[in-house]
């Protein structure tokens, strides 16, 4: 009975905001596309299909608002304009109870507020789809917060992902892209993602390790992880004071060196993605800070570690290779390298992939460097890739979006950013030290310890490796033998079944001759009988 109240909550909402009218009418059942006309009775929304969706995500609460954030980080499937929409989703949910917050840190951490904290604030600093956050002072007087995941979440999301997949699949089936869009991959995909962020050590670990990844860096801050205050439902981290990102005006008050933070935000975004390989997923600009230190050598604060990203070794010397490609126009190459990585399948013809990435990409190059979005490009290179059976790459997709919001952001604070000055050569750098001696070196050390491990055992494998081979060579022979035993096998049973077809007519020829001599008339004989004959024969023949 709740499922069937919340499906109804959810239909109105739907009605509420028109989303019937992004379904191909034409295309749904003929019940449905009756029911469908009718609600064009209702009041027309004048909104953008962007804005009602995010609408329609907003009133259905806390879990709506979340996979609504998640459709914002998949460009690849979402049109432009819908997805700038869901980008303005925000956190603004109301907090619960504070009763039940207490009660939730003390039955995590085993004491009370008064024995864990020299202060505590009841009321929360901000509150988020599935947790909030509460200021505190710890009894040796580091300021911090303290995160905690909302009661019941767990069953609320369940819930309402079931509905989600009802509702994707109707999608899927009926509307106009619903095999492009794939809304049935993304439920499950946002089942996996908020089940991860409700595990807040899995994102205490995280934050751990972007933190040991740019200790003493001039570029990044991250707070540092109380671990002794961490459980799965409660985490406490240091506090941090800075300005958020697209507070414009306190930024130039404090005279803040916009050209050299854009390209820092850039350099970041490089420096996880290549150096680290290790890099936060969710920058969007409610995740970002600017520490008022040093504003001439401004250094960024990120927070909400949740997601994260990382390739494999193989995607990151792809990676670096095809955006160096891109840089120098070298399309060939680019598809070269998209079917050697296995992003697309081996047989795609390079000719015509190649012809397609320079199509799309030819116009943009016609722009000055500065007003060429680089994301885009990698998201329409993808798109393009899509076209020839390129499988979706969820890592690639978490690349994508993270460039995306690190270059909005850099052009958001300085409009004149060229990321390609910054980026090409970095790249350039991290190809050349790739293969530089040192770093071999290093490489050997890292997994000299498992070769070592398995020298002894490789002339064995080798050796047998060698034999199976022999086996097979040996085994040559005896294969075109009995591929010309089974050639004759056929030939002599062709020839059997013409002797057996020639003696069953011989037999037939003398059973009609002797008929007469019996007494029996030609005509007499059943009409089945002479089709058991004939059936018979082709048989033997055909056999």
């Amino acid at each position: 009975m709740v499922a069937l109240f919340r499906f109804l909550r959810i239909l109105t909402a739907a009605l509420r905001y028109r989303l019937d009218a992004l379904l191909p009418h034409h295309k749904l059942p003929w019940g449905l596309s009756v029911l469908l006309k009718l609600c064009a009775l209702l009041p027309n929304n004048t909104q953008s299909r962007g804005e009602r969706l995010r609408h329609f995500f907003e009133d259905l609460g806390p879990v709506f608002i979340k996979f609504g954030q998640l459709l914002s980080t998949r460009p690849d499937l979402i049109p432009p304009d819908i997805i700038e929409e869901l980008d303005h989703l925000q956190d603004n949910v109301a907090p619960f109870d504070e009763t039940q917050s207490r009660q939730l840190i003390e039955q995590a951490l085993g004491s009370s507020v008064e024995e864990l904290f020299a202060d505590f604030e009841t009321t929360p600093l901000a509150s988020a789809s599935v947790a909030q956050v509460h200021a505190a002072t710890l009894k040796d007087g580091k300021a911090v917060v303290v995160k905690v995941i909302r009661p019941g979440i767990e069953h609320t999301i369940e819930k309402d992902i079931a509905l989600l997949m009802v509702l994707a699949r109707l999608v899927q089936r009926f509307a106009l892209d619903g095999q492009r869009l794939r809304p049935v991959e993304v439920v499950e995909e946002y089942e996996h993602t908020i089940f991860d962020e409700l595990n807040l050590q899995r994102e205490a670990a995280n934050a751990s390790q972007l933190r040991r990844n740019f200790a003493n860096s001039p570029l990044l801050y991250v707070p540092e992880v109380h671990w002794d205050y961490t459980r799965s439902n409660v985490m406490v981290m240091e506090r941090i004071y800075g300005v958020p990102v697209t507070d414009m005006d306190a930024l130039a008050e404090q005279d803040t060196n916009m050209k050299l933070l854009a390209e820092r935000g850039v350099e970041i975004f490089f420096q996880q993605v290549f150096d680290h390989n290790f890099f936060h997923a969710d920058m969007h600009p409610g995740n970002i800070f600017v520490s008022h230190e040093h504003p001439q050598s401004p250094q960024y604060i990120a927070v909400d570690m949740a997601i994260v990203g990382s390739l494999t070794q193989a995607d990151q010397y792809y990676m670096a290779r095809n955006l160096l490609a891109i840089f120098r126009r070298d399309y060939r190459l680019v598809a070269e390298l998209h079917v050697q990585s296995g992003w697309v399948p081996e047989d795609t013809p390079i000719h015509d992939f190649e012809a397609a990435i320079r199509t799309v990409c030819e116009p943009i190059f016609e722009k000055p460097l500065k007003e060429i979005s680089f994301g885009q490009i990698v998201i329409t290179l993808f798109q393009t890739a899509r076209r020839f059976n390129m499988e979706v790459q969820p890592q690639l997709v978490l690349l994508q979006k993270t460039l995306l919001n690190i270059e909005g952001l850099g052009r958001q604070l300085y409009p004149d950013l060229d990321l390609w000055q910054t980026a090409h050569p970095f790249l350039e750098r991290w190809i050349k030290d790739r293969f530089h001696p040192r770093n071999l070196w290093q490489q050997m050390k890292r997994y000299g310890p498992e070769l070592m491990e398995q020298a002894p055992q490789m002339p064995h494998k080798i050796a047998g490796a060698l034999d199976q081979l022999q086996q097979l060579g040996d085994l040559a022979p005896q294969l075109q033998q009995a591929a010309e035993m089974i050639n004759e096998q056929k030939a002599g049973a062709s020839k059997t079944r013409r002797r057996l077809l020639i003696t069953t007519l011989a037999i037939a020829a003398a059973a009609i001759t002797a008929l007469p001599a019996t007494g029996i008339a030609l005509n007499e004989v059943p009409l089945h009988s002479w089709a058991l004959v004939a059936i018979g024969g082709w048989a033997w023949f055909n056999r």
